[in-house]
Parts: C-alpha cells; structure tokens; sequence
C-alpha cells in the first residue's frame, strides 16, 4: 500500500479566478490503495463534454479561464487533477508513479465518470495520458485538440527537453510556480504563480512533479515504449476530427504536431494551427483563442478524410 498525502483544504481557499466548486472521484489502484482525484465539472450536465487535461508540474488552475467561457458557449467542462498534483491525492514516493499507473488511475477515473461524446483537449502529459485514453477507449471521444504534447516511442528527445529533464531532477527545490511562470510568454501574477503553488506545501508533496519527466519513453529501454506503440496503432485508425494547436515559442515540444497530423486519419484536411505568441502552457497566453477554436471545431461539420 501506498502512503498517500492530501493538500489541506485551506490551500486552496481564495485563489485568483478558481471559484469553481470540488469534485471528488475515488480510485483503487492494483495495490489496493485508495486514491481520491479531484476534477471541475461546470456546466449542463448533458451538454457535450470538452475534458481539459493538465500536464506538468501544473493542475486544473491552468484552465480556469477556459471553464467560464466554455460553459458560457454551451458545453459541460470537465478538468481533472492528475494524481500527484491540484487537490488530487499526492503517492508520498517517487517510485510510486509510473506511466502505466497514470493512465490505469484516469482510466478508472474516466469510466466511472461513463463520459461519452468527449471532446478532448490535451497539453503536455494531458496528452501523454490523455492520448492513452483515446486508444483504450476510441469509442469514448468525438474529437481531439492535441497542443504541445506527444506520444513518445522511445525515439529521442528534443533539446528543450533534455535541459528541462536535467532541471527538474537537479535543481534542490523544485519551483512550481517559477517553472510555470518559465513556460508562458506573458509575466504571470505573483497571485497566479501562487496558484501553482498552493497544491504542495512543502517538497514532500512534490515527488509525482519530480518523477514525471523522467517517466516520459524517450529511450527504447524506458517503460511504456511498447504501450505507447500499440496506442499509435489505435490512433492511425482513428478517422473522426483531429487539430493539433501547437505553439510557436515552445522549446520542448516544437515540431511536435508534425507526427499526429502525419499519421492520425481524422487529422487530414483540418485547419492545423500554429499559435503565436505562445509559450509551453499556452493555456496561460492564449485562453480566448483557444476557446474560441475549440469551439469552432466542435460546430463545423467534421472536414471530409483526404482521399
């Protein structure tokens, strides 16, 4: 069994622009430990589902612009928290976090939820296991928006990955806040860089955040090359919308969009995008954008598969 922490409640009290009420699902993982996520769940509840999900280190505050403006347009929002991070619970040990174990947490997470119809949008790791997702449950997901993300086969890495990686496992507190803050091209409040703290109140809270990069398959020897193979399989049959929105000032991910619009069907003849002025969590710059795009792409008739 795993030892499990759980931010305090009044962590969370009084963040800027996060007034959105809990919600909690419990999982059980394959040892038998109980973990509780959090996620938002704004809007009709029989709306279409657009489902927000996070990467690293950041949480559902990330989206917390999307909420409203999505809500307002029509559609129920629904953004969890990643196990390890937000109010979700938080694995006390580094080892506690694997790949596989992710995708099983959201996994049960999502069919408990029985959402259906899912308009998918997904940013760094909400990507490498939102991406998962979508090829163990195909049947689930309307659509897709992937932005700065991948699914890696253990093919290398980029540059700004390799410094990020090295970062991340050297520097002796891991600053969530300033690595956010790093990754926008807008200067984010004192109170915003805030908000991405207030999930780990001391570096002991942090050891999902630490571990993520190392998990992510960029040699053949890491776990979840195979995995992440036999998904590629479902997404190169995967027909129905695929946009990818990546951004134009993103070290780690950049050129990312070229493989998912290469080889996933329902990519072909969309109105894939570059956003400028962006940074890694272009969630941050960008947010009416990027509502307004996903909700364009869910209103106009799906784009015929090129011949």
């Amino acid at each position: 069994m795993m030892q499990v922490l759980r931010t305090p409640d009044e962590r969370f009290e009084g963040l800027a622009d996060y007034a959105f009420e809990p919600h909690y699902l419990t999982v059980t993982d394959a040892d038998g430990t109980a973990l509780r996520i959090h996620y938002l769940d704004e809007g009709h509840p029989e709306a279409p589902v657009v489902l927000l999900m996070h990467g690293e280190p950041s949480w559902s505050y990330l989206y917390r612009k999307f909420v409203p403006a999505l809500v307002a347009r029509g559609y129920r929002i629904v953004a969890p928290d990643l196990v390890g991070f937000g109010r979700s619970d938080k694995p006390a040990e580094r080892t506690d976090y694997s790949y596989e174990r992710h995708v099983a947490w959201m996994s049960d997470w999502l069919t408990a939820l029985g959402l259906t119809d899912i308009t998918l949008f997904c940013q760094d790791w909400g990507g490498l296991i939102g991406l998962r997702l979508v090829a163990a449950f195909p049947d689930r997901f309307a659509r897709l928006v992937i932005a700065n993300t991948g699914l890696p086969v253990g093919t290398g890495s980029s540059a700004g990955f390799d410094a990020w990686l090295a970062f991340s496992q050297n520097v002796p507190q891991f600053p969530v806040g300033f690595i956010v803050n790093g990754g926008t091209t807008r200067e984010l409040t004192p109170a915003e860089i805030a908000a991405y703290d207030a999930p780990f109140p001391d570096e002991s809270y942090k050891e999902g955040a630490r571990q993520f990069p190392t998990l992510v398959p960029i040699t053949p020897e890491h776990a979840s090359v195979a995995e992440n193979r036999a998904a590629w399989a479902v997404l190169e049959r995967f027909e129905k919308p695929v946009l990818t929105a990546f951004a134009d000032n993103d070290a780690v991910t950049r050129g990312g969009e070229k493989a998912f619009i290469d080889r996933i069907p329902g990519a072909r003849g969309q109105a894939h995008l570059i956003v400028k002025d962006a940074g890694h969590f272009l969630q941050e710059d960008k947010p009416e954008a990027l509502c307004a795009l996903i909700d364009t792409f869910i209103r106009q008739r799906p784009a015929e598969i090129a011949a």
